[in-house]
């Protein structure tokens, strides 16, 4: 793993640490890095209501896109897990639409590491060429 991925993954474990899981217990943390090579961070933010909940890799966009951020290399994403867990169908999609082809590294607490590009973990998307419009994931 080279030094990028690790300060990455290591940003998404100490983002981790500050999840609110009181109900799932889940504590997931992601590494935005942005063009310009900052690296912005989140976590999962449970809800009693689970479909308020907002994922690590979507509270790192939303947070990314309201400090001006618009361009954005990869994204790194760590959960206690045996296997590195990839980001759910939701978060694909926004990430989908404000990243595009993004580089994808994932994480557990055992130093597992795994390495895709969003196309192929989301290998259909439906974006802005779907309603015939141009967008930042047209690809």
């Amino acid at each position: 793993m080279n030094d990028t991925f690790a300060r990455l993954l290591d940003a998404a474990r100490a983002a981790r640490l500050k999840a609110h899981a009181p109900f799932s217990m889940f504590q997931v943390g992601a590494a935005l890095e942005t063009a310009d090579c900052q690296i912005i961070t989140g976590c999962n933010v449970e809800n009693t209501t689970y479909g308020l909940t907002v994922c690590a890799e979507r509270v790192a966009l939303l947070k990314a896109i309201s400090e001006g951020h618009r361009h954005f290399v990869r994204i790194g994403i760590v959960a206690d897990t045996e296997q590195p867990t990839p980001p759910c169908g939701a978060c694909r999609q926004l990430l989908w639409e404000f990243c595009g082809n993004l580089e994808v590294i994932l994480g557990n607490l055992q130093a597992q590491t795994a390495r895709h590009w969003l196309k192929d973990l989301f290998p259909h998307p439906f974006d802005a060429d779907s309603i015939g419009a141009a967008g930042p994931g047209a690809v």
